[in-house]
C-alpha cells in the first residue's frame, strides 16, 4: 500500500506547525493532525508574547538562537506579517551570572553591554537592579498565536492537509506503509514518516513505541501588570534570577490596550497532566509575583489585571528531545524555553524525518537515557 503522505505531523502547536512549514518548503506532502481548535489554549503555544533572545551560556543553544532568529525573519517575509518585536534583553541577578553570559556572547560575536546597576536604572527608569546588568539588542518577543497561524497558513498554501479536531489515539509502525495513524473517530491515515510534536500529550502517544525519557508536565502561572506610565517606551525583556527565578516582557495583545507587562516565575508550577490540569492560578504564586513587582518593578502598578496558566513539558536536564526511531520522529523540545527556537526545531524535525542525523547528540533519546538523574546540563531556560 502506498502511503497517503510523505510526512504526518501530530500536534499543531508551535513545533508541529513549524515542522509543517519546513516540510512543505521542501516539497513534501504533509498532513497535520491537531486534536483541538485552531488557536486553542490547552497547551503551550497560545498567547501573544513569548521571549526571543540570544543570551545563553551554553554554546549549543547560543548557536541555535542565531539560526532561529534568521528563520523567524524568513517566516515573516513568507507570511507577509510581523511576528517579532525587538526591544532588547536584560539579564541580571546574583544567580543569573551576567558576566558569564557576557563572556559567551563575546565569544559568539553577539553585540552586548555589561552595565553597572546605576547606569541600567538610569537607562530604564521603573526597573530596579542591585548588581551587574547584561543588555543585548537582539532580543524581544514573538507573537506565539500568530506565529502558529502563519506557519499553518503558509504550509496550507503549499498543499498541507491541516486537520483540526482530529485526535490521534494510536500510532502503528507498518513496514509496508511506514506508519498508520488511528484517530479518535476511527479514521486512519498512512504516512512514510511521522513527527510527534504533541507536548504534554507526547508520553501518552509514544509510550511503548520509543524509549522516551521521563517528561514532567507542570502548570505555570502568568500575570499582567499595568505600567504607571503607559505612554513610556517599552522595557526590554528581562530574565532575573535571585530569590525568585522570574521573567518579564511586553505583553502584546494579552496586555490590553496599554501593553501591560507579562510576568511569571520560571518553572514554579506544580505537576499535572495534559488531561487533569485545572487551569486555576495558584493564589500563592500571585502573591509572590505581586510582592516581586513591588520590590523590583516600581514602574508597574502592583495589581495584576489579567492572569492565565500554560503547560511546561520538561526533561530532567532541560535539554530538548529531537531524535528519530525508525520512521517516527520525537519532537518535544519544550522544557520552558523552546518557543524561541520553533522555526529551527521545525527544520531539525524535517531533517530527521528525511533521514538526517540528530541535530545535537545531547538531544537524542539515548543521551537522555544515559543522563537520567543528571539535572545539570542546561539549567538556563526561558
Amino acid at each position: 500500500m502506498t502511503p497517503e503522505f510523505d510526512l504526518a505531523v501530530v500536534g499543531a502547536g508551535l513545533m508541529g506547525a513549524a515542522t509543517a512549514w519546513a516540510a512543505t518548503r521542501r516539497g513534501l506532502s504533509v498532513a497535520v493532525l491537531e486534536q483541538f481548535d485552531a488557536g486553542h489554549d490547552r497547551g503551550s503555544s497560545h498567547g501573544s508574547a513569548r521571549i526571543v533572545r540570544r543570551a545563553y551560556p551554553d554554546p549549543v543553544y547560543l548557536r541555535m538562537t542565531g539560526r532561529a532568529m534568521e528563520l523567524w525573519r524568513e517566516l515573516e517575509t513568507d507570511a507577509g506579517t510581523r511576528l517579532l518585536r525587538i526591544v532588547g534583553g536584560i539579564d541580571h541577578g546574583r544567580l543569573r551570572d551576567p558576566e558569564r553570559l557576557a563572556a559567551a556572547l563575546a565569544t559568539a560575536a553577539v553585540p552586548h553591554e555589561l552595565l553597572p546597576p546605576e547606569e541600567a536604572a538610569r537607562r530604564w527608569p521603573g526597573l530596579r537592579f542591585d548588581g551587574p546588568v547584561l543588555f543585548h539588542h537582539e532580543a524581544g518577543t514573538v507573537d506565539a498565536a500568530r506565529a502558529v497561524a502563519a506557519f499553518l497558513e503558509r504550509a496550507g498554501a503549499r498543499g498541507a492537509d491541516i486537520r483540526h479536531h482530529t485526535a490521534v489515539r494510536r500510532i502503528i509502525p507498518n513496514q509496508e506503509a511506514g506508519i498508520r495513524l488511528e484517530t479518535a473517530e476511527g479514521a486512519t491515515l498512512t504516512t512514510r514518516r511521522a513527527v510527534v510534536a504533541a507536548g504534554a500529550w507526547a508520553a501518552d502517544l509514544l509510550g511503548g513505541l520509543v524509549p522516551l525519557p521521563e517528561l514532567t508536565v507542570s502548570q505555570q502561572q502568568i500575570f499582567h501588570f499595568p505600567r504607571r506610565d503607559p505612554a513610556a517606551e517599552p522595557w526590554p525583556v528581562v530574565v532575573h534570577k535571585d530569590a525568585l527565578n522570574t521573567y518579564s516582557l511586553p505583553g502584546g495583545r494579552d496586555g490590553g490596550p496599554h501593553d501591560a507587562r507579562k510576568i511569571a516565575e520560571h518553572n514554579a508550577g506544580g505537576p499535572t497532566t495534559a488531561g487533569t490540569r485545572d487551569g486555576k492560578v495558584d493564589p500563592a504564586a500571585r502573591d509572590r509575583i505581586t510582592a516581586y513587582v513591588r520590590d523590583w518593578l516600581p514602574g508597574l502598578v502592583p495589581e495584576p489585571f489579567n492572569e492565565a496558566t500554560c503547560l511546561y513539558t520538561s526533561t530532567a536536564n532541560d535539554d530538548f528531545v529531537l531524535d528519530r526511531a525508525g520512521p517516527l520522529v520525537v519532537c518535544s523540545p519544550c522544557s520552558g524555553h523552546g518557543a524561541k527556537f520553533a522555526p529551527l526545531i521545525g527544520e531539525m524535525a524535517t531533517d530527521l524525518a528525511l533521514g538526517g542525523a540528530p541535530p545535537e547528540p545531547r538531544f537524542t533519546l539515548a543521551a537522555h537515557t544515559a543522563q537520567a538523574g543528571n539535572t545539570g546540563a542546561a539549567q538556563w531556560p526561558v
